[in-house]
């Protein structure tokens, strides 16, 4: 991954989220938060939480790749 990861705090709980570059970015996934297609090299974000009750590995399963714009208004 390409940025440093970082912990936010929402509503929802504590988060981790982790920054991926364009270059870094190789397949298409689909957003979470507006259900469209994060395409192959755009940067975006990968967020897991970090408060999870079934521990750490299954947090990190449980990851989601966001685009930046929707993880900042609706996460």
């Amino acid at each position: 991954m390409a940025g440093w990861r970082r912990v936010e705090h929402r509503r929802s709980g504590d988060w981790n989220v982790q920054p991926v570059s364009a270059a870094s970015a190789v397949k298409d996934y689909s957003c979470p938060g507006c259900g469209l297609t994060v395409a192959q090299g755009t940067a975006h974000l990968v967020t897991w939480r970090a408060d999870g009750v079934l521990g750490d590995a299954s947090d990190l399963a449980a990851r989601r790749h966001w685009h930046t714009h929707c993880w900042r208004i609706g996460a």
